[in-house]
């Protein structure tokens, strides 16, 4: 393992980051194993967390950080909210690449927003048990699709206890 996570220095920093988020919490160890071998099988197949499926209309949503400075983005509609962050060099982790293995793109909506979103599956509910500050409006980034309806809306990441 040592030999992958040392391959590139932001590798190793998410592998790091897994590491230190899991380690020591009651989060079982299944959970770790599975985000860690996520990401090692995403180094290995050089996988982007860049995925299908967006256009080039956009919306502007706004990223709010937990100190509360807001970063306002042209966001594609059709892709995930983990990658319009990661192209906006906003500082949302995911961890997994966007592979629902880890809870470090956790993001709080508004109620109104959250109430108008599509289901969480079971995968999502047991990563989201792992997430810092959880809320009853909290949901994984890389499982949240723009549509034509954020125009405007604002997200809060959440402050992940480091």
């Amino acid at each position: 393992m040592s030999f992958i996570l040392s391959r590139s220095s932001s590798s190793a920093a998410v592998g790091r980051n897994i590491i230190r988020r899991l380690h020591g919490t009651s989060a079982p160890s299944s959970a770790y194993h599975r985000a860690l071998n996520c990401y090692v099988q995403n180094i290995q197949n050089n996988r982007s967390t860049t995925r299908a499926f967006s256009s080039k209309e956009t919306v502007t949503i706004t990223y709010c950080d937990p100190d509360g400075t807001e970063h306002p983005v042209e966001a594609e509609i059709g892709k995930h909210l983990l990658d319009v962050a990661h192209d906006n060099n906003i500082e949302l982790e995911g961890a997994c690449g966007g592979e629902l293995a880890c809870s470090t793109c956790h993001l709080v909506f508004e109620q109104e927003v959250y109430d108008s979103l599509p289901p969480k599956s079971d995968e999502e509910e047991d990563m989201l048990d792992l997430a810092f500050e959880l809320t009853e409006t909290s949901r994984l980034g890389c499982q949240i699709r723009v549509v034509k309806e954020f125009d405007g809306i604002k997200v809060r990441i959440p402050d992940d206890g480091y």
